[in-house]
């Protein structure tokens, strides 16, 4: 069975995911999900009153339903959540059905990023690069394993890195 032409973004908070997904949708017409605000559409709530009512387990749970459901879907980028890769079953859910792309930033860049934002439960009380450091190295070698393909997105614009994506992914199918 071939791969559906999918691009899963993968990476920590901060990383790029959702600018990169938007920028993909907008320039290459392809549909966009991203899976915290669907999740949360679902759920009724926010993810932050998942993670209070019902623990981190629930929402693990919550990202594997949402994966499976999305194996005939084609054209589509999704912005994963970045705990998504830290599962075996997520992985292979999304190698059936597309290709997985790394996108990488410094702890510096990632705290950058989300010094504003409230809505990053893991990082509340945590936003400081020594955190996000130790953080990032529990998952990097989860977020490498999966990965078909890994971009940097440390100084660079969101085009840049939405058409290096977007090169990667014609070249790979």
């Amino acid at each position: 069975m071939s791969r559906k032409r999918n691009i899963f973004l993968i990476g920590f908070m901060g990383a790029g995911k959702s600018t990169v997904a938007r920028w993909l949708h907008r320039q290459h017409g392809m549909e966009w999900l991203e899976m915290d605000k669907e999740i949360e559409r679902r759920e009724g709530m926010a993810i932050s009153e998942i993670f209070r009512l019902h623990g981190e387990e629930y929402f693990r749970e919550l990202e594997t339903e949402l994966l499976l459901s999305l194996e005939n879907k084609e054209n589509t980028v999704v912005s994963c959540g970045g705990g998504v890769p830290l599962r075996v079953c997520n992985v292979e859910a999304m190698k059936r059905s597309g290709i997985i792309v790394f996108l990488t930033a410094r702890p510096e860049t990632i705290l950058e990023r989300v010094k504003d934002s409230h809505d990053r439960p893991l990082l509340e009380g945590h936003k400081n690069v020594e955190y996000i450091s130790e953080l990032l190295s529990e998952r990097r070698n989860k977020y490498e394993a999966a990965a078909d393909v890994l971009v940097a997105t440390d100084d660079r614009s969101a085009e840049e890195i939405a058409e290096e994506v977007a090169d990667h992914w014609a070249g790979f199918y």
